[in-house]
Order: structure tokens, then C-alpha cells, then sequence
């Protein structure tokens, strides 16, 4: 997200948010390699199961549940 850093500390500003410097508030590396792969990714959980590791959350309920903690902390508007 170059050269979004003065908006970012705009927002911040304006919404009264905890951290006005973008590069603390996201990894874009991270994002990048994650949805940027040239493959497909397929994740498999038969070996995990037997080990244990039996939960299920819904993707959605998670995505949910972090911003809106986000918002409650005043990471974002």
C-alpha cells in the first residue's frame, strides 16, 4: 500500500485511532505472498484430525469477530 501512508494518518486522525503509522497496522508483504501465489493452495486436515486438532470455525464468524475487536480497540474506523 505505498503511498497511502498520509491518508492512512488522515483516518487516523479523524477517527481518533491508536496508530497513524500504516506500516504498523498491516504486513503488505504478507498479504501479497499469501494471495499472490501462482498456485492454487489446497489445505488438508486428515493428518491434523487424528492428532487432535478437531475444531471448526467458520471463516466468516472469524473475519467478523477480529474487525469488530479491531474497531473496539481503534485499530480501524
Amino acid at each position: 500500500m505505498r503511498g497511502t501512508e498520509d491518508l492512512w494518518a488522515r483516518i487516523a486522525e479523524q477517527h481518533g485511532l491508536v496508530e497513524p503509522d500504516l506500516a504498523r497496522v498491516a504486513s503488505w508483504w504478507h498479504t501479497d505472498a499469501d494471495l499472490g501465489r501462482p498456485i492454487e493452495v489446497v489445505a488438508d486436515m486428515s493428518k491434523s484430525r487424528p492428532a487432535g486438532f478437531t475444531g471448526y470455525r467458520r471463516t466468516q464468524d472469524c473475519f467478523t469477530r477480529l474487525f469488530d475487536r479491531y474497531r473496539a480497540e481503534r485499530v480501524i474506523p
